[in-house]
């Protein structure tokens, strides 16, 4: 029976690391209209602004980067881990074009907030 929990918790928790090409994760979006163009919040908790890329080509926002692990003391053991980190994609499509010179971002309280200004405000 030892021998199951020690392949389980190998299983569960050794696994090897995803290549930097490689997606573990997506984070939660919320988007919404404004009265002069969108909002998005993306939900980045542990996430540094440095590293955090955000990119457009036409209708398609996309925001990339890595969460990445830290230890508050200076010597720590892992005993349990349940917070993914790793790199992470996510894209929204957008219902209209948007050029880079719309986009306005704030990184506050764990929290990405791209606010996009419509450039004809229809």
């Amino acid at each position: 029976m030892a021998a199951d929990l020690v392949g389980l918790l190998h299983a569960t928790f050794l696994q090897s690391s995803p290549s930097a090409g490689d997606v573990a994760w997506r984070p939660a979006v919320d988007v919404y209209r404004t009265s002069n163009g969108w909002l998005l919040k993306f939900e980045l908790a542990g996430v540094r602004p440095e590293d955090l890329e955000v990119r457009v080509k036409g209708s398609r926002l996309t925001v990339r980067g890595a969460r990445r692990d830290w230890c508050v003391g200076e010597t720590c053991s892992c005993h349990m881990m349940e917070i993914t980190y790793s790199h992470f994609e996510r894209a929204i499509e957008l219902p209209e074009s948007v050029s880079p010179s719309q986009i306005r971002a704030e990184h506050r309280h764990g929290l990405l907030l791209i606010r996009i200004e419509r450039e004809d405000n229809r």
